[in-house]
């Protein structure tokens, strides 16, 4: 897996371009960099906003795109994100600030009881300092007009969009998919039932049969 050349850093750079070198390092570290044929992308949150970008890039040929409770419109950053844009608090934010903050979000976001084990499993990247710190700069970066500046093109686009949202999500609200679903042209909206915002742990098979039914049909 190669590495982006560049690394973003908001204490040394402007955070203007901080979604598009999100976007060009997936594209790197997946290597779609450079790749010839088409590919199919599906997202979910911020990842949702990176498949459409990769998707309007026209860097290389993305035939379908499925977003799966992702970010879209105004709808991010959420409030529990939001704050960490203002400098002095993410200076004041230690490692254990950033855990305390995740697991809220976490047992939050699964919509479902979690055992401490499982609680455990997702925090721990952010155990590492140096992942959390990561995560302070992606939450300083977050701003919803790298999003809002899509919709000239989303507009426009032709290419067949699945979007697959647990109805319960309260961070990336189902309001927004109708919306989407909408106003964007070749939009499709797949519900998932007694879900949250991360569909895939309360209806597994639900989510993997909308995406594979959807990047399966023909055009």
């Amino acid at each position: 897996m190669r590495k982006a050349e560049k690394q973003f850093d908001p204490a040394t750079e402007d955070t203007q371009d901080a979604l598009r070198m999100i976007v060009a390092t997936s594209a790197v570290s997946h290597g779609v960099e450079g790749h010839k044929g088409p590919v199919m992308v599906a997202g979910h949150d911020i990842g949702g906003g990176v498949a459409q970008h990769l998707m309007l890039a026209n860097k290389v040929e993305v035939p379908r795109v499925a977003v799966v409770n992702g970010i879209m419109y105004d709808s991010w950053p959420v409030p529990g994100v939001a704050r960490f844009r203002d400098p002095a608090v993410a200076a004041a934010t230690t490692r254990d600030d950033v855990l305390a903050a995740r697991r809220v979000s976490v047992v939050k976001a699964l919509g479902r009881p979690a055992s401490e084990a499982e609680i455990a499993e997702y925090l721990d990247p952010w155990t590492d300092p140096r992942v959390a710190r990561s995560w302070l700069a992606l939450a300083g970066a977050a701003d919803h007009r790298y999003t809002m500046e899509m919709l000239p093109a989303l507009l426009q686009s032709k290419t067949p969009k699945l979007l697959v949202w647990g109805e319960d999500d309260p961070f990336q609200t189902i309001d927004y998919a109708e919306r989407y679903t909408r106003e964007i042209p070749e939009t499709r909206l797949v519900r998932i039932k007694s879900a949250g915002h991360i569909p895939m742990e309360n209806d597994p098979k639900a989510v993997a049969g909308a995406l594979a039914e959807f990047f399966a049909a023909e055009r």
